[in-house]
């Protein structure tokens, strides 16, 4: 616990073998949450499959963090690297109960401040909630210097989902904000 007089503390933490199952069970709420927009059904055990979730902790280049809220696990990223050489985030995830609090702006700027360079960062466009928070991101970390387009999911990720709304931007030099 942080004393009353203390602002409590949003951290991005890599999710070492400590933490990797923090991560998975975050995972789950994740998943549940995207199955509004992807369709995923649970399996008949209840738990919603994850099947790239271990990529990110075991193959190069990709990364799982965890993000905390002062002592508290509030969420997830999980990154990796484009063919084109940006960053994808290719997963975000805040818990509800703070959600609109600030914890994931916060946790996703310390992440694009971390590693300056090209970033891209998908998104269903019905999922209102993530476009206005992504699009605010962008806007914080480089002003109005990002576009956006529609690119297909792949097929492997989720069959016959709706087109990515994906942000793209480049950290290198942001103008000052």
């Amino acid at each position: 616990m942080t004393c009353a007089d203390e602002p409590v503390r949003t951290v991005l933490r890599p999710a070492d073998a400590q933490l990797r199952p923090v991560v998975e069970r975050l995972a789950q709420l994740y998943r549940h949450d995207m199955s509004e927009f992807l369709g995923y059904l649970p399996s008949p055990d209840g738990t919603f499959e994850f099947g790239r979730l271990p990529l990110f902790f075991d193959e190069p280049g990709r990364s799982a963090l965890l993000i905390q809220y002062g002592s508290a696990p509030a969420g997830f990223v999980l990154t990796r690297p484009m063919p084109e050489g940006a960053t994808s985030i290719s997963a975000f995830f805040v818990v509800r109960a703070l959600r609109r609090r600030g914890v994931g702006r916060e946790a996703a700027l310390q992440l694009l401040r971390s590693r300056p360079g090209a970033w891209a960062i998908a998104f269903q466009p019905a999922n209102a909630g993530a476009a206005r928070f992504w699009r605010g991101v962008a806007t914080a970390a480089v002003g109005s210097d990002w576009r956006e387009e529609s690119r297909p999911v792949p097929a492997s990720v989720a069959a016959h989902a709706p087109d990515d709304q994906w942000i793209l931007l480049d950290t290198e030099s942001p103008s000052p904000r």
